[in-house]
C-alpha cells in the first residue's frame, strides 16, 4: 500500500511543480524515480525517455504508465497516470480562469518570463547528467560521434528527432551491445 502511495507522489508532486508541462517535468520525474526511491537508474531512466520520447503523445504520461506497471502493476500505472493527469486538471479547472482573467497584467507577462529560465536550467542539468553517466559507460569516441552526428542531423538536415532517437537506439544495439 505504501508503494502505491509514493507511485502517487512521485508523479502527482513534478506535475504540480513542473510547470510548462513534460518537458519541464521530465528532470523533476527523474529526481524522484531514480534518486528518492530508486526504482530504476540514470541510465535506465534516460533509455524510458528516449524510447517514450519515439511514441506518440505527452511524454510523462508513457513514463508514469511504464514505472508504474514496473513498480505496481495495472494498478500502479493506473494511480501514476492519475498522478500525473491530476495536477494539470486542476490548473485547468481553477488556475486556468485566473491566468485568463488577469492575461493582460504585466506582473503576470514578468511571472511567466522568469520561469523560462528555470525551465531551461532543469534540461540542461538533466542533459548533463546523461551525457556524464554515457560518457563513464562508453568510450569517448562513441558519445562524441553520438552527439556530434544527432547535433547534425537535427540542425543541418532538420530529421525529425524521433528518426535520429532510433538511429541512435540502432546504433547502439549494434555497435555498444
Amino acid at each position: 500500500m505504501l508503494e502505491y502511495w509514493h507511485l502517487f507522489l512521485a508523479f502527482f508532486i513534478p506535475g504540480i511543480v513542473g510547470y510548462g508541462g513534460g518537458p519541464a517535468s521530465i528532470p523533476l520525474i527523474e529526481y524522484e524515480v531514480v534518486h528518492r526511491y530508486s526504482w530504476m537508474t540514470t541510465e535506465e531512466f534516460s533509455e524510458l525517455l528516449a524510447l517514450g520520447n519515439t511514441l506518440p503523445g505527452p511524454i510523462a504520461t508513457k513514463m508514469a504508465g511504464y514505472i508504474g506497471f514496473e513498480v505496481g502493476g495495472v494498478l500502479g500505472a493506473g494511480i501514476a497516470l492519475s498522478a500525473t493527469i491530476f495536477p494539470s486538471l486542476l490548473a485547468m479547472l481553477f488556475l486556468l480562469g485566473l491566468l485568463y482573467k488577469y492575461r493582460h497584467s504585466p506582473k503576470v507577462k514578468y511571472m511567466t518570463m522568469l520561469i523560462r529560465p528555470v525551465i531551461g536550467i532543469l534540461l540542461a542539468v538533466l542533459a548533463y547528467q546523461f551525457f556524464s553517466t554515457s560518457w563513464m559507460q562508453t568510450s569517448v569516441f562513441q558519445v562524441v560521434f553520438i552527439a556530434l552526428a544527432s547535433f547534425i542531423l537535427l540542425e543541418r538536415f532538420k530529421v525529425h528527432p524521433a528518426f535520429v532517437i532510433v538511429g541512435a537506439l540502432l546504433y547502439g544495439a549494434v555497435f555498444l551491445s
